[in-house]
């Protein structure tokens, strides 16, 4: 009574609230539902990554009671930053359900954490051993008249490549 006594005036506005706000101070193990507008909010952080908001973001969505599947495809996307790779590929082809959409957060994921363990390489690197003041070199030749080089002159070369969107 003492908590219900303190309640401020004009503080609940229908029995549902009441129940609801009794409910999470005096009922332990509860799950109080978040309202849908709570994933309207959410957007990427500056220097965020996609694995920490789609975790931040999944964790709200799994508080709202409902079928707000549609609301949470569209509410991701949105949340993303405009030049963010995902959300144009989510712009092109647009998903049908949350189980789509997390396959496709998935793959972004993984291109970002290779990308992450391969920071300050570069994103192509091709070497050439050869002497390039030599004359069996020729930068104005076509790269397939170095096929018929025989195995002797032949140099072993390497092409390191890192791709920035997952290939479908």
């Amino acid at each position: 009574m003492r908590w219900f006594d303190g309640l401020g005036a004009g503080s609940i506005g229908s029995f549902k609230e009441l129940t609801q706000v009794f409910g999470s101070r005096f009922i332990t193990c509860s799950k109080v539902p978040r309202p849908l507008d709570s994933l309207l909010s959410m957007t990427m952080r500056e220097g965020e990554t996609l694995k920490t908001y789609s975790d931040r973001y999944w964790e709200m969505f799994n508080k709202i009671d409902g079928d707000n599947d549609d609301v949470a495809i569209r509410t991701f996307k949105v949340g993303l930053p405009s030049e963010h790779n995902l959300r144009k590929s989510l712009t092109r082809k647009l998903v049908g359900n949350v189980h789509q959409l997390m396959d496709c957060i998935d793959k972004y994921k993984r291109v970002e954490e290779d990308q992450q363990l391969g920071k300050g390489k570069a994103k192509m690197v091709f070497q050439d051993r050869r002497d390039f003041r030599s004359d069996k070199y020729n930068n104005n030749r076509p790269w397939q008249d170095f096929s018929g080089q025989s195995e002797a002159t032949a140099v072993p070369q390497a092409v390191n490549v890192l791709f920035q969107e997952p290939m479908n």
